[in-house]
């Protein structure tokens, strides 16, 4: 990006510490993305930010349902196969998915459905193959961004990838907390842990699983649980050690891309550590607090850093819900088929007219 624009992002994040944490890493005229973005640039325009930084999640599936998911895409009612993979090679693969060969094919279910929407979007997209889906769907809403929400917000999308490089530079750091608390500490780690099963067992259960522990393992195009295991990361399927719970075989299986943290971590040094508030999913609003209770107990367990547990427990604005919260018929990708972006200016108008309407309960 241009270094104005990295100084300008730099900046709003300072004036207004809060980040969009969802949906998931789609295609912009995917309406589940669009309307997020929508919302989220009501209120950076009423706090008058030029600047946009969204964490997109990519550990999630190619296809979430039938038709359904960063896999797919509807152009005029029908569902197209933004990569023109089997199913086979959609069915429990990730957008992380690789290394293999990815490109743009966009190959419709129907037969005769190619038309101007199809064509249009195949000359947008970029040409080129790539490593993963993830590559290609960042790559392509960097191009999609202007066609849909004009010059007047400058757009960084972070995805997993982006994350895994985040927590390798926390650990390259010898005096971090990351490393000196969550790796280096023999009870934090494993108190977390605890306190997950903890919930899981009670009336939150549902709610924050522990799917993994800390890290998601990759292997030939899948991604697998993992659990900690005297000091290992090991395997569930297999029981085979992954890694040792330590800074230089976990960069380095970062750095390959052989694990990619998991939610909580990525909440830990995104949101938890730093102080900004995440905007998130529908479902966000209850695990995300209870991430936090997590932390903090842990660290009450382990006798570690009042401070910041006090930070924890009197914050009680921690996030908000701020996807899913829009939903209309209109289709976003006749913005561009149409080549006006005052589309999408209407469409913030509108809805920011209904919010200014809205009552509010004293």
């Amino acid at each position: 990006m241009p270094i104005n624009a990295v100084s300008q992002i730099c900046n709003d994040l300072e004036q207004r510490r809060v980040l969009q944490t969802g949906p998931h890493l789609f295609l912009l005229m995917e309406p589940e993305a669009y309307y997020t973005h929508i919302f989220s640039l009501l209120g950076l325009s009423a706090h008058g930010c030029s600047t946009y930084l969204s964490y997109a999640v990519s550990t999630v599936s190619l296809v979430e349902k039938p038709h359904k998911g960063p896999g797919w895409i509807t152009l005029d009612g029908k569902p197209v196969n933004v990569f023109g993979l089997s199913r086979s090679r959609m069915i429990g693969y990730s957008l992380l998915t690789g290394p293999e060969s990815y490109r743009f094919e966009l190959v419709p279910t129907e037969p005769n459905a190619e038309g101007d929407a199809l064509a249009l979007l195949r000359s947008l997209l970029p040409k080129t193959q790539f490593e993963r889906p993830a590559h290609a769907i960042k790559a392509a809403n960097r191009i999609l961004w202007p066609k849909l929400f004009g010059e007047s917000f400058a757009f960084l999308q972070i995805d997993d990838e982006d994350v895994a490089d985040l927590v390798a530079d926390h650990l390259s750091d010898q005096d971090s907390w990351l490393r000196t608390r969550l790796l280096e500490s023999p009870k934090l780690a494993l108190n977390i842990l605890d306190e997950i099963d903890r919930l899981a067992a009670g009336p939150w259960g549902g709610w924050f699983a522990r799917g993994t522990d800390f890290f998601w393992y990759y292997e030939n195009g899948k991604r697998l649980p993992l659990r900690m295991v005297g000091g290992e990361l090991v395997n569930l399927a297999t029981g085979t050690k992954v890694a040792r719970f330590a800074a230089p075989d976990i960069i380095e299986r970062l750095a390959n891309r052989s694990l990619i943290p998991n939610l909580l971590l990525m909440f830990l040094v995104l949101s938890i550590l730093p102080g900004v508030r995440a905007l998130g999913g529908s479902h966000q609003p209850v695990y995300y607090p209870l991430m936090r209770y997590v932390i903090c107990r842990a660290l009450e367990t382990a006798d570690m850093d009042a401070d910041l547990r006090r930070a924890l427990a009197s914050d009680d604005v921690p996030g908000a819900w701020g996807h899913r919260v829009i939903e209309c018929d209109e289709d976003p990708f006749e913005s561009i088929r149409k080549g006006s972006i005052g589309t999408t200016s209407e469409v913030i108008d509108r809805f920011g007219d209904c919010l200014s309407l809205m009552p509010v309960e004293v």
